[in-house]
């Protein structure tokens, strides 16, 4: 299991370019011995649609729970990439969503008091 982690604190006017910088300091990190060319197929990954962008994930988790993101983890396990994002909650709680990286899908949840975090449609 390969896993780079990139701190983020992210307001929502530098949203986008917080996402944009986690997701090109994960490419670059990512692979740090394997050479230039592994960054870019992760790169050319997001570009084709094949892996969803970092800042659409944002969204997606900004328009559902309330916090703020402390970290992103890109991690590979048994060859599928998965994006692990670690929350601070508005009641101090620390959760870390897992979605799959190709997908975009919620495959799962860890903390506590993650009900308290949910936005009400």
């Amino acid at each position: 299991m390969t896993s780079t982690s990139v701190p983020l604190v992210r307001r929502l006017p530098v949203r986008r370019l917080m996402g944009v910088l986690a997701v090109a300091l994960l490419c670059a990190a990512w692979f740090p011995a394997a050479g230039d060319g592994h960054w870019q197929d992760l790169h050319d990954k997001v570009r084709s649609g094949q892996l969803v962008p970092m800042p659409s994930i944002l969204d997606w988790l900004e328009a559902r729970y309330e916090g703020v993101v402390l970290e992103v983890e890109l991690e590979s396990e048994e060859e599928r990439l998965i994006y692990e994002v670690e929350m601070l909650g508005p009641q101090g709680q620390v959760v870390e969503f897992e979605l799959d990286a190709a997908s975009g899908e919620l495959i799962g949840m860890k903390g506590v008091n993650i009900e308290g975090m949910r936005r009400t449609p």
